[in-house]
C-alpha cells in the first residue's frame, strides 16, 4: 500500500471543517486526470492538488496510507510521480509535497472536485490556458 506522511500541521489542516466527512485525492496536476486544474508536457510531474469530493470517485481508488488516518486516494497513473519517502507539509500558508528525491511542489492547491469539473465544461483551466 502507498503510504504518505503528513506532517503536523498538514494533518490539523486536513481535519479542519472544510475537509470533515469528504474524500481527499492527491492528483498530478498535468491535464492526465478528469482533476488536473492545469496541464500539458511543460508540468508532468512538477504540479499537485488535493482534491475534495463528497464521494469516493472510483477512477482514485488507490488509497494513501497516513498515521492521522485521513481519507486520502490517488490513482495508478498519478503513482507513477509519487516517490518513496512521501510527505505532505503545511508551513506560512503553503502546502508543499516532497520525496525522497527531493521538493515534488513547493505550492499546491486545493479545489473542490465539483468546481473543477464545472470549469472544464466552461473550458476553463487554472491559468487560462495550457502550455
Amino acid at each position: 500500500m502507498a503510504e504518505i506522511k503528513l506532517t503536523d500541521s498538514m494533518a490539523q489542516l486536513l481535519k479542519g471543517d472544510r475537509f470533515a466527512g469528504k474524500t481527499l485525492l492527491l492528483v498530478t496536476d498535468d491535464g492526465g486526470g478528469k482533476y488536473s486544474l492545469q496541464g500539458g508536457a511543460c508540468s508532468i510531474g512538477a504540479n499537485f492538488t488535493v482534491i475534495i469530493l463528497d464521494q469516493p470517485d472510483p477512477d482514485y481508488s488507490v488509497p494513501l496510507k497516513n498515521d492521522a488516518g485521513i481519507p486520502l486516494y490517488t490513482s495508478n497513473y498519478d503513482l507513477t510521480f509519487l516517490g518513496h519517502g512521501l510527505t505532505m507539509d503545511y508551513q506560512h500558508y503553503t502546502i508543499s509535497l516532497k520525496d525522497d528525491s527531493g521538493l515534488l511542489d513547493g505550492g499546491m492547491r486545493i479545489a473542490k472536485g465539483t468546481d473543477v469539473l464545472a470549469a472544464f465544461k466552461q473550458g476553463i483551466t487554472v491559468s487560462g490556458a495550457t502550455c
